[in-house]
Parts: structure tokens; sequence; C-alpha cells
């Protein structure tokens, strides 16, 4: 089967709440006409909502679109082998995740509820292939990428009830502090829980919070987890798109070879507030379509090797483990 592309993280089912919106919405990086020219055999397709007031509710219908998704003909739900099947060649495989676990517990409901939530959504998705803790801001379970609060005693009990279901833990979103408290409860308790870091770069190339500090993405790699390079101009460079082959050069010199993937991060930015951060990704890495350069450029600048192991197998690896 020839090289197609696996990406770890886009925000379509956030967009698809708003009056109006479509799948085939080109002001949307990971819109279907573009993963389709992107040969993206698999879109894992995150369930975000902020912490809030409607946080639940938000999650809730999202998991909702998504299973009305795996009735469309262009897509399917990612799981086996089943990408190589005859009728699945020409359309998107996808996998939901979760984006801050506040969309199934809010701040003031009983966790109990919340994990009753949490399995509301695994069964409308059939399988989730991450989880997020947190967002920007912290929550009740811990600290987000924003804050510097650690994990909290309900993000502690929120381990243990996934301790034995196989689903990774993403920290992507995390404070320093909440990723280290995660990694040493996961420890501490001998639990079996994979690690990845969806969609996020190195710290030490761009100096960003949501970017990983160099201890932190060895202890991804070392865990066997992976980590979903981030094209948000925010997560690359303020000003050199180049900067993206910089992060990749980094996460191989990290001993990441078997761990970097794409976590691409695309979501509808032309409503976002913060004026300061338009252009939100450099020209030419702003939708799908551009893997297929970056996979040519790759290819070129390291090996052949490496570009498929970015492109999709390591995510594969990683999927096929859990």
């Amino acid at each position: 089967m020839k090289n197609f592309n696996i990406d770890l993280h886009c925000d379509l089912l956030c967009h698809l709440l708003s009056p109006g919106a479509t799948i085939d919405d080109k002001e949307l990086g990971c819109s279907l006409p573009y993963l389709k020219e992107g040969h993206v055999k698999l879109q894992v397709m995150a369930i975000y909502s902020a912490t809030g007031a409607n946080s639940t509710e938000d999650a809730a219908k999202q998991s909702h679109l998504f299973s009305e998704m795996l009735k469309n003909e262009n897509f399917f739900l990612f799981e086996g082998e089943n990408y190589k099947n005859k009728e699945n060649e020409n359309r998107v495989g996808v996998i939901a995740s979760i984006e801050n676990a506040s969309g199934f517990c809010g701040e003031d409901e009983p966790l109990e509820s919340g994990f009753k939530n949490l399995e509301a959504i695994i069964e409308k998705t059939q399988k989730i292939l991450y989880l997020g803790i947190t967002h920007h801001t912290e929550n009740r379970f811990g600290g987000g990428n924003n804050s510097e609060a650690g994990l909290k005693e309900d993000g502690k009990v929120l381990l243990d009830y996934i301790s034995d279901r196989k689903i990774p833990i993403d920290l992507a979103h995390t404070s320093d502090q909440l990723a280290y408290g995660i990694l040493n409860y996961i420890d501490q308790k001998n639990y079996n829980i994979p690690i990845l870091a969806s969609h996020s770069n190195y710290r030490t190339v761009h100096d960003k919070n949501r970017n990983l500090p160099d201890e932190l993405a060895k202890e991804i790699i070392k865990r066997k987890g992976l980590i979903g390079l981030n094209f948000i101009r925010n997560c690359v460079d303020e000003t050199n798109p180049e900067k993206l082959y910089e992060h990749i050069q980094y996460g191989l010199d990290l001993g990441g070879e078997d761990a970097i993937a794409y976590g691409a991060d695309f979501f509808y930015c032309k409503n976002h507030p913060d004026k300061s951060r338009y252009p939100f990704f450099f020209e030419g890495y702003d939708d799908a379509v551009a893997l297929n350069a970056i996979n040519s450029r790759i290819e070129k600048d390291f090996s052949p090797e490496i570009m498929e192991k970015i492109s999709y197998k390591n995510a594969l690896k990683f999927i096929e483990s859990i």
C-alpha cells in the first residue's frame, strides 16, 4: 500500500457545533476535501470544550456529531487493519479523542456522574484514542498549559478510573507540574497507561508553554509514546516556517525517531478574538494538503525511512500497541 498520513489532532468536531458549519468548509485546514487531497488515512477528531458552564453539553453534542460522521460515506471508523480494505480506499478513517476532561465532568458535578458521561462518550464514538485532562486553563483535575497547578486529587481518581482501560493520557495541554504529577502517579501506582503529546513541539527550539521541555519529551520517548508535530505558528516560530524542520531535527536528536508523528492542530480560526496571533498558520502549512509537500521535504532532508515513520508508521505502531 502506498504511503499515507496520520494526523493525531484536529478540531473539526468543535467547528461543526457552529450554525451552518459543514465538513467541506475550506476555511478549515482539516475539512474533508483537504484531508482527501492530503492522503490522510486517519484523522483523530478531538472532542473539545472549554472548562465552564456548557462544557459537558458541548462535548456530548460533539460525540453525537462523530457518530453521525461514521454514517457518512466519506468516513470510516479506523480499526485494526481495516484501512487496507477496498471499500475504504477513498475514505478517511477517524477516531475520536477527548481534549479537556471538563468535557465529561463539570467543575461542580459529582465525579460518579462525570464518569457516566465519559462512558456515554465512549459508547457514542465506539472508542477514544486518548484523553487530555486539561486545556489552557486549570480545572478540577489539574493545571492547563497556562497555569502552574499540578495533579489534583480528582486527577488521581481519574487516572485510577482509566488505569485498566488502555486509554492513553495526552500531555499536549498540561502544565509542566501536571505532566510530572501524572507521570509520577502512574509510576507510583504501577499503572500501564500509555502517554503521548498529541500536538506539541519542542520548547528549546521555540520557547512557548505549549511546547515540551527536554525532560518531558525524553520521558515520552522513553515510554514509547508519540509527539505530534504541531503546525500552529505560535508553536513553530513567530516568523520562520523553516523552524518546523528544526523541531523535527531536535526531536530526532532527543532520540525520538520512533516517536515523532503529525499533530497538525488545524482548527477554525477566522473569528478568533486574539488578533495578535494572526495568521495562525504559515502560508503553505495551513491545511492537510501541506502534508504532501512536508513529506517530500522530510524525505529529501532526512530520509525516506524517517518520512514514513513520521507520516504514519510511528502513529500506527502506537495505535496497534493499545
